[in-house]
């Protein structure tokens, strides 16, 4: 009933297997010449899928990922759990601490960063004809608020790990963006799902269904904000939970199964359950046992389930037959501008310096992972086509590139991220870090 031959196993293990190996080669090739892992990731996708290998040899490509009919299920099933655990890896960077003066520039950034560039994006798609980016839903409501996402996103675990990278998570600088992207990442998730909603309902549209699947996302995000963190700060750290005591990360991981059913059953995308349940891990518990869990699920996710998450996304683009270069760049340029200029005419309003307010638009620039996010909720609700859905992961790999680029530059030249970050001295070790302490104790 719930068994494979042990030929289809054995299949789809060499399959994954390649896959993953390829994922972290590339990611760490990547990381050398100071590209975001992320992009190789993907990248091992496109190498190995219909890009290249099915392009060049695609009875080969068939045979290793379509070679029993059950093995594009296996994928989407990992494919899933990598996307879950993203989001709750994300929602577990949440920033909460702020003084004064860094929450007041949090908040503007946040209000400056997401309402102007959706608008320009929601009224961008009326310059063009997006009948032809539509997917099978034929949605063409759902696919302008795509739009308007996909240019004012931000990506809170792409940033996080570029920060992690180059040892400035500690920084002021850090703080203010990852606590930006997380806070307005929440809203543009209630637009996602709106659109989801909407594209579900065969177009139909009225004041009552925007209501209603607004009302649902906030009442989930609000609800489960408030009695997660109740039932977290009372319940959690307690000799009557045997579940914690048996198991501190399989505990969350039940929570974040159960969050993420939960929002799935009220038709609110299943991401929201796994961030939410992130985010309230985060803020209801002692520092230690959040980093710990952090660390716990980290070291799993980011092993296994993540880059194949981002490598299959790689699997389903054809940039050889569904990506129009040109399209893309304009649509690069404007994406970027756009953002970036409304971050930093946003800084300067609050009277920071134009070299910070530079660093903050190409920061909050990043799409990263989100950008990904939204790509594959979008294609796989029917609201985009294969040709926007490739559109739209470039996009999102390029503006991860862009910022993870220029910030390193600044650690390496020692320049100041923004004031408060005058003597900032980089936190960095890494696996080969590592390994080569391991060799010099031989």
């Amino acid at each position: 009933m719930f068994s494979l031959t042990g030929a289809e196993i054995s299949h789809f293990l060499l399959a994954m297997g390649c896959l993953l190996a390829m994922a972290h080669l590339l990611g760490y090739l990547a990381e050398r010449i100071f590209i975001p892992r992320v992009i190789g990731e993907v990248a091992a996708g496109l190498v190995l899928g219909p890009t290249i290998l099915g392009h060049f040899l695609p009875d080969t490509f068939k045979w290793l990922f379509l070679g029993f009919p059950t093995e594009d299920k296996l994928f989407g099933l990992l494919y899933q759990f990598g996307l879950l655990l993203l989001m709750f890896c994300s929602g577990l960077k949440f920033q909460t601490r702020f003084n004064r003066e860094d929450a007041k520039i949090t908040t503007a950034l946040v209000i400056g960063s997401t309402i102007p560039a959706f608008i320009v994006g929601w009224f961008a798609a009326n310059l063009f004809n997006i009948t032809p980016l539509m997917g099978t839903a034929n949605n063409p409501l759902a696919i302008k608020i795509i739009i308007a996402i996909s240019i004012a996103i931000t990506s809170i675990p792409v940033i996080s790990k570029i920060f992690n990278d180059l040892g400035i998570m500690h920084t002021r600088f850090a703080k203010i963006v990852v606590a930006c992207a997380g806070i307005h990442d929440v809203l543009l998730w209630v637009a996602l799902g709106f659109a989801t909603a909407i594209s579900s309902q065969e177009g139909i549209f009225t004041i009552g269904t925007a209501l209603k699947s607004i009302g649902v996302s906030f009442g989930f995000i609000i609800g489960t904000l408030v009695l997660g963190y109740l039932l977290f700060k009372r319940m959690t750290i307690i000799k009557q939970n045997i579940l914690f005591r048996s198991n501190n990360l399989g505990y969350f991981l039940f929570i974040m199964f159960m969050l993420a059913s939960l929002a799935g059953n009220l038709h609110v995308e299943t991401i929201f359950g796994a961030l939410i349940a992130g985010i309230v891990a985060k803020v209801a518990l002692p520092k230690a046992v959040s980093e710990r869990v952090d660390q716990g699920v980290s070291h799993l996710s980011f092993s296994w389930l993540i880059p194949i998450y981002f490598a299959t996304v790689g699997l389903q683009l054809d940039l050889v037959r569904h990506f129009d270069p040109l399209f893309f760049l304009a649509y690069l340029m404007f994406a970027t501008l756009t953002q970036t200029v409304a971050v930093y005419l946003t800084s300067r309003m609050v009277k920071q310096d134009p070299f910070t307010s530079f660093n903050l638009g190409l920061a909050i620039n990043d799409r990263g992972g989100p950008g990904i996010v939204l790509s594959s909720v979008a294609y796989t609700a029917g609201i985009i086509n294969q040709e926007f859905f490739a559109i739209l992961v470039m996009l999102a790999l390029v503006t991860s590139w862009i910022p993870g680029t220029w910030l390193r530059i600044i650690v390496n030249k020692g320049w100041r991220l923004m004031p408060g970050d005058e003597n900032m001295v980089p936190l960095r070790r890494n696996d080969e870090d590592k390994i080569k302490s391991i060799n010099k104790t031989r």
